[in-house]
């Protein structure tokens, strides 16, 4: 199981300002020293947080991997294939929404989506659809050709206090993305209270966190709040399939 650390909110706090701190570059950097298999940022349309700057200069120092998150726009999509992160996931995006919200409309935008998607791997670019975790999301992505999914956990995050019905759906999608070929991965709103059910999904190789690991790190440091997410991560797949899948299989050489 992987654990990319999403460094957007890194750049939230900078842009509060318009200033040159905190810097995402060192706090990919010591995310890395707390064991984050890769880096994940999203550039998006409005430049709310990630700037084309913090792009560049992290695609030139991650020492793992980088993952771009990005919409549909055909402006981002030359960005990212110029310059060439290990992997490429497409997201929706809404310019009111305070973060995103569900998984691609696979349905309503095929078309735009398919046309990124095309781009996006004749740049030689590995590409992922942040899905929601249904039935029908999971086979229009399967049918798109690409190698990987994210699965949305934003309806697990809000109410795995009250039921278990939000992480059977995810198992579920989990177990078909898996059948269907795909890779899968899963992120949003996933927290230290929360993590270790969706860790322990077994099809499960990647998790994408982002905003509890940066807040947390206010009380304990970046390092450390990396650190200790990966300790549940890596404990909760302990305990169902004996070991963990190797964190070092997509590192840079």
């Amino acid at each position: 199981m992987r654990l990319y650390v999403n460094i957007d909110h890194v750049a939230t706090v900078r842009e509060a300002r318009r200033t040159d701190e905190p810097d995402p570059v060192r706090a990919a950097e010591l995310a890395e020293r707390g064991g984050a298999d890769g880096i994940t940022v999203h550039l998006r349309e409005d430049r709310r947080h990630i700037q084309d700057a913090d792009v560049r200069a992290l695609a030139r120092r991650t020492g793992t991997v980088l993952n771009l998150e990005l919409g549909a726009s055909p402006a981002i999509v030359r960005i990212a294939g110029g310059l060439k992160p290990h992997q490429a996931t497409l997201v929706p995006e809404n310019r009111r929404e305070i973060t995103t919200e569900g998984g691609l409309a696979l349905a309503r935008s095929s078309r735009r989506l398919q046309g990124a998607v095309r781009r996006l791997q004749d740049a030689g670019l590995r590409v992922s659809l942040f899905i929601d975790p249904t039935r029908e999301a999971v086979a229009r992505a399967a049918e798109l050709g690409v190698p990987a999914v994210e699965l949305h956990t934003g309806r697990y995050a809000h109410g795995w206090r009250r039921g278990d019905a939000a992480l059977r759906q995810l198992r579920d999608a989990a177990a078909r993305a898996k059948r269907l070929g795909l890779a899968v991965h899963a992120g949003h709103g996933l927290t230290y209270e929360n993590v270790q059910p969706v860790a322990a999904i077994p099809e499960l190789e990647e998790l994408n966190i982002g905003h509890s690991i940066v807040s947390n790190a206010i009380y304990w440091g970046l390092e450390e709040a990396v650190r200790r997410m990966k300790e549940l991560v890596v404990g909760s797949r302990l305990s169902v399939v004996g070991q963990p899948q190797s964190p070092t299989e997509n590192r840079k050489p």
